[in-house]
């Protein structure tokens, strides 16, 4: 098969394209012709050594796919040679086959683009898991995604608001606004010239937001909770840069809120296969009926693979970066 491979950790330089052994599903696993892959921040931090994949899982780059399924491992039932899917992976994406644990497939719906589907599983598992099973959003209730043309945070505007909350987007720039506000943001925040505490407590008539997504990391986590109205829940979904927040205990206590931090890749099987399971009954009903779609920035050859690592890295990507196989 073809597959990004890396020399060594380091710049984009260290990948190329080349042959590898075509893998072989195992009992409960299935094998995936992949159409396209989602590029992650996750597969910038491996390729520079920082962030290596799981015990046993495979070294190329890659968190998430689409395709169709080549071959059927011993155990597999639900699912055909020829189905439509994508799958989140705990690596093995950027190439042109991929070995699925079975319980982590989901179908692509009749009308879906199968290659703009590589840009969901990640996106819907994070983010669901987080605000949807962790923080329990409900309609009705305001959240606050904080990088709201990201690819977690895009996925999450369209989320809450096909489940009917209501939405306060952080972005940065007026090209980054106006695409939250296309996404259906109810209320947009440029970060770099205003101030979302005192945005957010003004919409809300200073009650405050029920749940706040995080992909910025320590330096907001004092005003994440300033923000956060009584009985809401803080999710961090990344460690951003710069020292460790303390966490204020007391205005925790008196809020009675509650804070989360997670990371997917590393969970185990079972716990990835209850995330996709409840994504499927709570998030794919709205990928099915169109009100929330894969975000797309751009499409690159698998070979293309650097570029795509230096547009993501530049901030100025609006949704996925997918490669193309």
């Amino acid at each position: 098969m073809r597959a990004i491979t890396i020399s060594q950790p380091g710049d984009v330089d260290v990948m190329s394209l080349g042959e590898l052994p075509d893998p072989v599903p195992g009992d409960g696993e299935v094998l995936v012709e992949v159409a396209a892959a989602g590029v992650n921040n996750a597969d910038l931090q491996q390729r520079q050594g920082n962030y290596p994949p799981p015990p046993g899982a495979s070294d190329v780059l890659g968190l998430e796919v689409s395709g169709t399924i080549r071959a059927l491992g011993d155990g597999v039932t639900g699912w055909s040679v020829g189905d439509r899917v994508c799958a989140l992976l705990s690596g093995g994406g950027y190439a042109s086959l991929a070995v699925v644990p079975v319980a982590q497939l989901l179908p692509v719906p009749d009308g879906l683009d199968l290659v703009s589907a590589a840009a969901l599983p990640e996106a819907a598992c994070t983010v669901y898991s987080n605000i949807g099973m962790l923080a329990g959003l409900r309609p009705g209730q305001t959240l606050l995604v904080h990088g709201g043309t990201g690819g977690m945070g895009s996925h999450a505007v369209l989320w809450a608001k096909a489940l009917g909350a209501r939405v306060i987007a952080t972005s940065g720039g007026a090209r980054k606004v106006a695409a939250s506000r296309e996404l259906g943001a109810d209320l947009v925040v440029d970060h770099r010239e205003e101030d979302f505490v005192e945005r957010a407590l003004a919409f809300t008539d200073g009650v405050g937001v029920d749940v706040v997504l995080d992909v910025v990391g320590p330096s907001y986590l004092h005003r994440n909770l300033e923000v956060l109205a009584s009985n809401g829940h803080l999710a961090i979904i990344a460690t951003g840069s710069g020292p460790d927040a303390t966490l204020p205990i007391g205005q925790l206590m008196r809020k009675r809120a509650s804070v989360s931090g997670t990371t997917l890749r590393a969970r185990p099987a079972a716990e990835k296969a209850e995330i996709v399971a409840a994504v499927r009954r709570d998030v794919w009903p709205f990928v099915e009926d169109g009100r929330v779609r894969p975000v797309v920035d751009t499409v690159l050859p698998l070979a293309d693979a650097a570029e795509a690592h230096r547009r993501l890295a530049s901030g100025d990507v609006v949704g996925k970066l997918l490669l193309a196989v």
